[in-house]
């Protein structure tokens, strides 16, 4: 018989074993399911696990999809590490990609580069605004966070379905819901020829260290934790709970905004109703599998990139829906927070007669 015993203080090698073991458990509960399903594992590993990272196109597209998930992931370990729970970094992501496309709409042959800087301050401005809305309902009437930022995702989208589908439509799209592709003077710069890859991905890796300096090295950073985890505490220290809370939304917010405003302004290059690809939902898994630390959030980051990538792959090789992906995430998340038991407990093994003797 097992049994969970409390340790004396968290363990600080689980802190590090757990998203290494729910990330083996995951690969076996694939493996299960691909059996399931009738595929054949290996291949199914092979396609979510090694497609994605066996050339160096695919490991450009790896990054493509790993620079969203990352900004998103950093601004939210921001709030997470603050006790504010915003879970709707997917709205404020929809709300940054409809402010920036709009300016990017602005553009024609002749604007110059000064827009670009532009998309992305409003890609930031946007998502910073969805996320006041959560903000100033849980600091004025005290509403749930939770439950505000995950409503506004649904208001956002039918915000970006209502433009597509009625004034930014493109009249001549053959009636298709999406705005004209933008001018080519506000794609975001590639960082090299013949791959996807744009600069987004060094302002990801510049929000990495800077996350890193504010949170560890910063008496500011010290400030927002406190004030989220302990207001009476921060309150005595003389730090504002409330600015916490301001703080880690319009962070978070910002970040998914420009997650958006580079989404639809690089890879994309117009609006569409498929913009919202479920990124903000997954930097969630993001930050907790990188255990809300910027270097964590980097490896996986490129982990859940994986997992979409593999999707894809998995749906056009094997037959399977491209929910797959959602799965395999799912699984991850699961695993995840079953393996951090094992950090504030330990498991013994009771002898059957002891076992029954207790009862």
């Amino acid at each position: 018989m097992l049994k969970l015993e409390a340790r004396p203080q968290p363990s600080g090698f689980w802190s590090v074993g757990s998203p290494l073991l729910a990330l083996v458990i995951t690969v076996i509960l694939g493996t299960l399911l691909f059996l399931a399903l009738g595929k054949d594992p290996v291949r199914g590993l092979q396609i979510f696990f090694w497609e994605p990272i066996n050339s160096g196109y695919r490991l450009g597209e790896l990054m493509v999809k790993a620079t969203p998930l990352l900004l998103i992931a950093l601004g939210l370990a921001v709030c997470f590490r603050s006790n504010v729970w915003n879970i709707g970094a997917e709205g404020q992501f929809i709300i940054g990609a409809v402010i920036a496309g709009g300016v990017a709409l602005t553009a024609d042959k002749t604007t110059g580069a000064w827009i670009l800087p532009a998309i992305l301050l409003a890609g930031v401005a946007g998502g910073m605004a969805w996320a006041a809305l959560t903000a100033v309902l849980r600091d004025r009437f005290n509403a749930n966070e939770i439950l505000v930022s995950l409503m506004l995702v649904y208001v956002a989208n039918l915000v970006l379905s209502y433009l597509v589908f009625g004034p930014w439509k493109d009249p001549g799209g053959y009636n298709f819901p999406q705005t004209k592709t933008f001018e080519a003077v506000t794609q975001i710069p590639r960082l090299m020829k013949g791959s996807r890859v744009n600069v987004g991905l060094l302002i990801a890796v510049f929000g990495v260290v800077a996350l890193w300096i504010f949170l560890f090295r910063t008496r500011a950073g010290f400030a927002q934790q406190v004030g989220g985890l302990a207001p009476a505490a921060a309150r005595y220290a003389g730090f504002s709970s409330r600015r916490a809370l301001w703080t880690a939304l319009l962070v978070s917010g910002g970040a998914a905004g420009l997650a958006g405003a580079l989404e639809v302004a690089g890879p994309i290059g117009q609006l569409t109703p498929y913009v919202p690809a479920g990124y903000g939902f997954a930097a969630i898994i993001v930050a907790f599998v990188g255990r809300l630390h910027p270097v964590g959030m980097v490896f996986s980051a490129i982990l859940l990139s994986m997992f979409y990538i593999g999707g894809e792959l998995a749906q056009s090789r094997l037959g399977l829906p491209k929910s797959l992906t959602g799965v395999f995430q799912g699984l991850l998340l699961f695993s995840l927070l079953a393996c951090d038991t094992l950090i504030a407990y330990r498991v013994r093994l009771m002898a059957w007669r002891g076992a029954k003797e207790a009862h």
